[in-house]
């Protein structure tokens, strides 16, 4: 029995994560659920592997809130609590509780709606979860997971437009790492237009997505200093960081003022400033992130006196998505995935996830 005929015909539930709202592990119920009915312009995808990333569980602890300011690992259950009285616990818009997260997804196409490529059917890809819904002449966007249901389920339906196939000999898993981390990483990049012989820091260079920034960066031949713990340094250094410091070394002091072209920090907190000081004049510094917190000191001297260029980035440009899987098929990434798990279990994943001892990315298995 093929799948198509098995969705159509027989399968009305599948098994899937429900994130019930703002809170702790207790808001993830495992259950039943209701098999998605795709639309026109629709695909339906089998999930195989499912990436873990700090989003999901930001969002539903409600760090994204406007109430919040300490650091993704500081929040409390009165903070969560506040973010869901305020409805703007997830990207300061209320979040669809209940509902599927779920941001990676590692899948094969199974049903596909009238009028969509019927090549699709029975192809692995991966998903763009970051969508422009306006069209790509407005930054506006949306992503699977934070406004829609995701992959953590058995099955997930998404537009055609933003699925990609993929050829290649990556396991199920390794494919499951790429998209939210690589996707961001590559967005950066490719927004602060990296170049060659450029010096690069980045900062949190052991996570999923600062581990993904040091690979496109030696991609496009720049030289590369990271920062991560101590723990995690030769695994830093052999996807090819050329120099790696420690957390709490003096950037300043060891690099120098004016020594950095490009500084690429998911990191934010009490840094920030340091970060700023060791960018050349013209530098550029972006950011997709802020894990030690996202209020910051700017001395608006530094930004205007040094012309630097800051760059925000949520929303994936055109390109960026589509050369991930070319860099994919040509052999030109690696993927770091550090550990799978089963979906049933993802209230262990997200606890170890969060213990910050592992480099690369962690993926959920359905059943």
């Amino acid at each position: 029995m093929s799948d198509r005929f098995e969705i159509r015909g027989c399968k009305k539930t599948m098994k899937a994560v429900v994130t019930k709202g703002n809170g702790g592990y207790e808001q993830l119920e495992y259950r039943d659920v209701p098999m998605p009915v795709i639309g026109e312009g629709e695909v339906l995808v089998r999930v195989l592997a499912a990436g873990v990333n700090n989003t999901e569980i930001n969002t539903r602890l409600g760090w994204y809130s406007s109430s919040v300011s300490g650091a993704t690992g500081e929040l409390t259950d009165s903070d969560s609590a506040e973010a869901g009285e305020q409805g703007d616990g997830g990207w300061n818009e209320a979040t669809p509780f209940p509902f599927i997260q779920g941001t990676d997804c590692c899948g094969r196409v199974v049903e596909v709606s009238p009028g969509c490529d019927v090549s699709l059917m029975n192809r692995r890809i991966l998903i763009r979860p970051c969508i422009r819904k306006n069209g790509w002449d407005s930054l506006e966007n949306i992503w699977m997971a934070s406004d829609f249901d995701g992959a953590f389920a058995q099955y997930v339906k998404i537009p055609a437009e933003e699925v990609f196939p993929v050829d290649c000999d990556w396991s199920d898993a390794e494919l499951g790492t790429i998209p939210c981390a690589y996707g961001t990483a590559e967005n950066m990049i490719h927004r602060a237009n990296v170049a060659k012989v450029e010096h690069i820091l980045i900062a949190g260079a052991s996570g999923g997505v600062g581990s993904a920034a040091v690979q496109l960066a030696k991609r496009r031949g720049a030289f590369v200093t990271a920062i991560a713990g101590s723990a995690k340094h030769d695994r830093v250094r052999q996807i090819g960081a050329d120099r790696v410091l420690t957390r709490d070394e003096d950037i300043v002091a060891v690099l120098g003022e004016k020594s950095v072209d490009v500084v690429v920090d998911n990191v934010g907190g009490p840094g920030f400033e340091k970060m700023l000081q060791v960018l050349k004049t013209g530098g550029r510094f972006v950011s997709s992130g802020a894990i030690a917190g996202p209020l910051v000191n700017l001395d608006m001297r530094t930004f205007y006196l040094k012309d630097l260029t800051l760059i925000g980035c949520t929303a994936w440009d055109r390109p960026v998505f589509p050369d991930l899987v070319s860099y994919i098929e040509k052999g030109e990434i690696k993927p770091l995935l550090a550990k799978t798990f089963p979906l049933k279990d993802i209230v262990k994943a997200q606890q170890e996830f969060s213990e910050k001892k592992h480099v690369g990315k962690f993926v959920l298995i359905p059943d």
